[in-house]
C-alpha cells in the first residue's frame, strides 16, 4: 500500500514537472494519462468511462427539481450551480481526486483551530462536537470578513449560521471536510463537526455503536445546538455516506426538525445497495482496514454485545455490518425474540437485532423520504467511482417532492468537485452549498417580507407566523406524533429577528400560512 502512495506521489510530480514546459503540454497530458489507465487496470480501479475524456474534459451540471418558486429561486439566484466546475487532467481524475481529498493524510487540521464539546446523551453515551473557531492563518481568515453580494445569512455577527458538518459513515475526518470548515469560517458561518459515538477520538461509554442511519444521537445534538443558540439559523451538510445520517434525520423529524436547510454532497441515497455493490478493491480494503482499526480500539467493550474476533476476520464491509447489527441466522432470531422484554415497553433499535432485510428497513436514508419538510440540496457526480451509477439515483424524488435539489455534474468524482481558478485550485461543491444556504436564507426572509406586507392572511396568522419564526425564546422539539400537524413553514423560524410565543394549541388554530415555494 505504501509502495503505490508512493508511485502514485512521483507521478503526479513528474506530470506536474512537465506540465510546466508549456510546449510540450499536449503530448505530455497525452502521454500520461495513457500511463495511468495502465496503472488504474493494474490495480483493478474503474477507468474505461474515463478513457476518452481525460485531456481537457468541461464539465456539466444538471439542476433536476420539480419547478417551485423556492426552486426557480435557486436556479436564478446561485452562481455556482450555473457554472459548473472546469479543470484539465490529472485534477479531473476521479481516483486521484479521491486519493488527494479521502485517503491523503490531513496534515495539521487544514490549518482550523478547533474546540470540542462532549455531549452527554440520554443512554449515557457520548457524542463529541468540534467547533471551528478559526484558522491558524489569520490573513486567510479575515480575507472574506463581507461576502460578495452582501447576504444576510453568511455575514460575521454574533448570531453567525451554524453548519452542522456529518463526516462519512466511517468517521474519517478529510481534507475535503477540513476545507468546507476553512471556506465556512472565511464566509462567515460557524461550522462544527458532529462525531458519533467512537468516531473521532470520541469516547465509546456505552456497548453500542451507531447503526448507518439511526438519527437518535443527531436528534439530541441538533436539539442542543438549537437551545444553546437559539437566535442561530442551523443549517447541516453531509459528506459521503454521512448523508444516511442526515438524511434519517430529515425524514424522521420531519417539520419537527430544527434546521433551515441542508445539503448532501456524494450522497448514499440506497444504504443496502450501497453495502452489496462491491467497491473497487483498492477503496473497499482501505475502508475495511480502517473499519477494523476502529472497532478493535473498542473491542472489550462491545464484546458484551456482539463477537468482535469473528467481526474483525470479515473480509467485507457489507458481512461486517451484517456482524454488528444484525441476527446470525433464523435460529438466533427465534432466541432473540424470546429475550425477557416487557410487552408493554416500545423496544428501541438496540434491544432487538432484525435481520438484514429489516436493519434496512429502519436504517435506508430515503425510508421516510415524504415527510423531509426543509430543502435539501444533493450534490452528485456522474463518474464517482465510490457510488452506484447515475441510473440508481431516486430521480422521482428529485422530480415529485418540493425540498429535494439534485446538482448532476459530469465530473466532481466522490466528494472531490475540484476546479481551477486564477489563483490555485478551489472545490466547486463547497462554494456551491454554502451560497446555496445564503440564497435559501434570502428567499425565506423575501416571502416572510411579503407575507408582511400583502396581511392577506390575516392579523392572526400573522401572529401566528411571528410564533413559527421566533428565535430568541429556545422551545422543545415536538414530538414526532404531531410533526405532520406542523408541516408549514418550518424552516423559516429560524430566519426571524422576531420572538413572540405563542401556546401550542393556540398556535394550531390560528397559522394557516401556506408555503408558497412548495407550490
Amino acid at each position: 500500500m505504501c509502495g503505490f502512495f508512493l508511485l502514485v506521489l512521483l507521478l503526479i510530480a513528474l506530470t506536474v514537472f512537465l506540465l510546466s514546459c508549456g510546449k510540450s503540454h499536449y503530448f505530455v497530458v497525452k502521454g500520461m494519462s495513457r500511463v495511468w489507465i495502465m496503472t488504474c487496470w493494474t490495480l483493478k480501479l474503474p477507468h474505461s468511462a474515463y478513457m476518452n475524456t481525460l485531456i481537457d474534459k468541461r464539465s456539466e451540471v444538471k439542476i433536476i427539481c420539480k419547478p417551485t418558486a423556492l426552486a426557480n429561486y435557486i436556479k436564478q439566484h446561485c452562481e455556482a450551480l450555473a457554472h459548473p466546475p472546469q479543470a484539465r487532467w490529472p485534477r479531473t481524475d476521479p481516483h486521484l481526486q479521491i486519493l488527494s481529498n479521502l485517503i491523503w493524510p490531513t496534515g495539521d487540521d487544514g490549518g482550523v483551530i478547533f474546540t470540542r464539546d462532549n455531549l452527554l446523551l440520554e443512554d449515557g453515551g457520548i457524542v463529541a462536537l468540534d467547533w471551528a473557531v478559526g484558522l491558524k492563518d489569520l490573513k486567510a481568515q479575515t480575507k472574506k470578513e463581507h461576502p460578495p453580494g452582501g447576504r444576510a445569512l453568511g455575514c460575521h455577527s454574533i448570531n453567525s449560521p451554524i453548519v452542522i458538518l456529518i463526516p462519512n459513515a466511517l468517521g474519517k475526518i478529510t481534507r475535503h471536510l477540513l476545507s468546507l470548515c476553512r471556506l465556512a469560517l472565511q464566509q462567515g458561518f460557524y461550522p462544527v463537526i458532529f462525531h458519533r459515538r467512537g468516531h473521532g477520538g470520541c469516547p465509546l461509554t456505552t456497548p453500542r455503536y451507531q447503526q448507518f442511519g439511526d438519527p437518535t444521537d443527531l436528534v439530541q445534538a441538533v436539539a442542543y445546538l438549537q437551545y444553546r443558540h437559539p437566535s442561530s439559523a442551523l443549517l447541516a451538510i453531509s459528506e459521503g455516506s454521512g448523508s444516511g445520517l442526515l438524511l434519517s434525520y430529515l425524514g424522521e423529524c420531519g417539520s419537527s426538525s430544527y434546521l433551515v436547510a441542508a445539503a448532501c454532497i456524494s450522497p448514499v441515497f440506497h444504504g443496502q445497495v450501497w453495502f452489496e455493490t462491491p467497491l473497487p478493491w483498492l477503496y473497499h480494503e482501505a475502508a475495511l482496514l480502517y473499519r477494523k482499526l476502529q472497532l478493535s480500539r473498542y473491542a472489550t467493550a462491545l464484546n458484551s454485545i456482539m463477537e468482535v474476533e469473528k467481526i474483525l476476520r470479515c473480509r467485507s464491509l457489507k458481512d461486517m455490518e451484517k456482524l454488528m447489527f444484525c441476527k446470525a441466522n433464523m435460529h438466533d432470531n427465534d432466541k432473540t425474540d424470546t429475550t425477557d422484554h416487557d410487552p408493554l415497553q416500545p423496544r428501541s433499535r438496540s434491544c432487538v437485532k432484525p435481520d438484514w432485510a429489516g436493519y434496512w428497513d429502519h436504517n435506508e436514508p430515503l425510508r421516510d423520504a415524504d415527510e423531509v419538510a426543509v430543502p435539501v440540496l444533493c450534490v452528485c457526480s456522474s463518474d464517482d467511482p465510490l457510488v452506484p451509477a447515475s441510473s440508481t439515483l431516486p430521480m422521482s424524488l428529485f422530480q415529485n417532492s418540493p425540498y429535494f435539489l439534485l446538482a448532476l455534474t459530469s465530473s466532481g468524482s466522490h466528494c472531490g468537485f475540484i476546479q481551477e481558478k486564477p489563483g490555485g485550485t478551489g472545490c466547486w461543491s463547497h462554494e456551491a452549498v454554502l451560497e446555496y444556504f445564503q440564497v435559501v436564507g434570502d428567499f425565506f426572509k423575501a416571502e416572510e417580507k411579503k407575507c408582511f406586507m400583502e396581511g392577506s392572511v390575516g392579523h392572526y396568522a400573522v401572529q401566528g407566523l411571528k410564533a413559527r419564526t421566533g428565535t430568541a425564546v429556545p422551545r422543545k422539539r415536538r414530538a414526532v406524533v404531531i410533526r405532520r400537524e406542523r408541516s408549514v413553514l418550518g424552516p423559516q423560524r429560524q430566519l426571524s429577528a422576531h420572538s413572540g410565543l405563542v401556546p401550542f394549541e393556540e398556535e394550531q388554530n390560528t397559522f394557516t400560512w401556506n408555503r408558497s415555494y412548495t407550490r
